[in-house]
């Protein structure tokens, strides 16, 4: 089962109250309801299919005739369609169906609160969302509407909870998308969709988690690899030197670090300074010994 199927049967399984449910119908049979002399709505969700029977039927006290299919071509999932035969004037008027406003915004009072803004969202979601699982791929949310306006509209309503969407043309669709892993978190919540976000938040603190830890184990890799060379580098110097049995032409102090450099060949300059400090009992800093180094290189170039 897809994330986004889980998302939709938890949230489907809410507890809501009358003026939320109409705002959630709104929202459904806009998105995904075809309307003349009926309301006809399909969903391969059944857990959408029957709350969308239940608000149906407890809203306006009907009963939609409910028919099942097998989709077509390579689709081999059910088609759940609940056809509305009665009331349909009115049911439409109360949702605010506008068949001559060509976005079909609905009215203010369909989402005059925040719990109706979140009621909306909802229904938006169980109609025309999808969410990526979070353990699969790339963090995603989408909205696919048939308008320009209306999709302006829908992104103004995410934005008003600065969850940062954004609208882009597909084909002849429009898309509402959020790719912040902690937007789309906060819009799981806006939803209540309580445990599809645990499940989420624990993902993405995993993933969080595991990426800190690859470019930690990155950095100090190539930490590693930058000390192996630098010291690699030193050495070859040093042997230049000694190959023209010249390593007394430095003072005691170069010679010294030259001594130790080949003493301890992988260790870094700062832990060589306090290998020489230690058991010499002369402190000498990273700096000074990078100095020292320094003159190992101008005497081995003038050889080279």
């Amino acid at each position: 089962m897809s994330f986004t199927s889980i998302v939709k049967n938890e949230v489907s399984k809410l507890e809501t109250i009358e003026s939320e449910n109409i705002t959630e119908l709104s929202a459904i049979i806009r998105n995904i309801g075809i309307v003349n002399d009926t309301i006809q709505i399909s969903t391969e969700n059944a857990s959408v299919a029957r709350r969308i029977y239940s608000l149906l039927k407890d809203s306006y006290h009907i009963q939609p005739v409910v028919t099942v299919r097998r989709g077509y071509n390579f689709n081999k999932n059910y088609i759940y369609i609940l056809v509305v035969k009665h009331k349909v004037s009115s049911i439409l008027e109360d949702l605010s169906y506008q068949f001559e406003n060509k976005p079909n915004i609905p009215k203010e009072y369909i989402y005059s609160d925040e719990n109706l803004v979140q009621s909306y969202l909802r229904g938006l979601f169980l109609g025309t969302g999808s969410i990526n699982d979070p353990k699969k791929s790339r963090y995603h949310l989408e909205f696919l509407v048939d308008d320009m306006e209306y999709a302006k509209f829908i992104s103004k309503l995410l934005n008003n909870y600065e969850l940062n969407s954004k609208v882009l043309k597909r084909d002849n669709k429009y898309m509402i998308y959020m790719k912040e892993a902690e937007k789309i978190g906060d819009f799981l919540r806006i939803m209540r969709a309580n445990n599809s976000l645990f499940y989420y938040e624990d993902i993405r603190i995993y993933r969080d988690h595991k990426n800190m830890t690859n470019r930690l184990n990155n950095c100090e890799q190539a930490n590693v690899e930058k000390v192996i060379a630098t010291a690699n580098s030193q050495l070859q110097d040093i042997e230049i030197i000694e190959n023209f049995g010249s390593l007394d032409l430095l003072d005691e102090k170069t010679k010294e670090a030259a001594i130790y450099r080949k003493k301890y060949p992988e260790v870094s300059l700062t832990e060589l300074s306090e290998i020489i400090s230690v058991e010499t009992g002369k402190p000498i800093t990273k700096s000074g010994l990078h100095h020292r180094m320094n003159k190992i290189k101008q005497l081995a170039s003038k050889m080279k």
